[in-house]
């Protein structure tokens, strides 16, 4: 009888863990259409008193300043110049070209990044050596850097696109290096003592102590750069003189902002989801390597 009602058990359970994690999901849904609603309603409500009240700290509020939310989700429908495509269609198309100049540079990075920890964290002396200089690497403007970084790669040959995905790994690289650094650190020194006593590679340790340690460090890192590859990819097209990504629409519709202030509001728009995108695909990738970590199943 006992045996007999293990399966049942099990089936009882299984469905007690969907439920749960069905309404988790249905939460995370809620709070975030919450979480949107009342900003939108800031917005509005904002817009409203200031206008109504005529105050004009910091900025003077008005539908060039302020458009209301309906107003730039309906220019998403409103042609770019006449009898051209849609806003939608040009933004979208924008999009991809920046999302492949991001992702290159985020790949780029993070390979860079993870490299550079990896070599520090078996060289004491490099680590003391190399760290502040890598700190110090982030303390430049990325626009200062940004057209020499292009006229210098673009005088060896490398198309346009190239230079900017190597801007968006400039500024990837540097969170990757940083926690994965801390967290080939953080592994348990009895583990890595039984390590040793086994007489096991460095290589070994690395891959089987040291890696499987950092991970939760190095996906952090990750989510962080995934939004900062978009920001060097859309400001790295700007002195390469690329017009087909979001950079240039940016740059093309703030030329026009007093006379229609909708579209680069629009572009705005598409360039933070473009960057929740990307966060998104790093965020559901840690859940599923990391899925089998206990800080996952409890």
């Amino acid at each position: 009888m006992a045996m007999a009602s293990v399966p049942a058990l099990e089936r009882h359970r299984g469905i007690r863990v969907g439920a749960s994690r069905a309404g988790g999901a249905l939460r995370r849904v809620g709070t975030f259409v919450a979480v949107l609603a009342a900003l939108c309603g800031l917005w509005e409500g904002y817009k409203w008193l200031w206008e109504w009240a005529g105050w004009t700290w910091p900025f003077t509020v008005d539908d060039v300043t302020m458009p209301h939310l309906h107003d730039i989700l309906a220019a998403f429908a409103e042609p770019t110049t006449t009898g051209g495509p849609v806003l939608i269609d040009s933004l979208l198309h924008a999009a991809w070209f920046t999302a492949k100049e991001a992702l290159a540079g985020f790949v780029l990075g993070a390979l860079i990044g993870f490299g550079l920890a990896v070599v520090l964290a078996h060289s004491r002396l490099l680590e003391r050596g190399l760290l502040p200089y890598i700190v110090a690497s982030q303390t430049v403007p990325i626009l200062a850097i940004a057209p020499m970084v292009v006229v210098g790669l673009g005088s060896k040959g490398l198309e346009g696109w190239k230079a900017v995905a190597i801007l968006a790994a400039y500024l990837t690289f540097f969170p990757v290096a940083i926690n994965a650094l801390r967290g080939l650190h953080s592994v348990d020194a009895r583990a890595l003592e039984l390590m040793n006593s086994y007489a096991a590679s460095r290589w070994k340790v690395l891959w089987r102590l040291r890696v499987p340690a950092s991970l939760p460090f190095i996906f952090t890192a990750l989510k962080i750069s995934a939004t900062a590859s978009v920001i060097g990819a859309i400001i790295g097209e700007t002195p390469a003189s690329i017009q087909d990504g979001l950079g240039g629409a940016i740059v093309n519709f703030n030329q026009y902002y007093s006379l229609q202030p909708t579209f680069l509001w629009a572009t705005n728009i598409v360039a933070a989801g473009l960057g929740i995108s990307i966060f998104a695909l790093v965020a559901l990738t840690e859940r599923v390597v990391l899925r089998r970590a206990p800080e996952n199943v409890a």
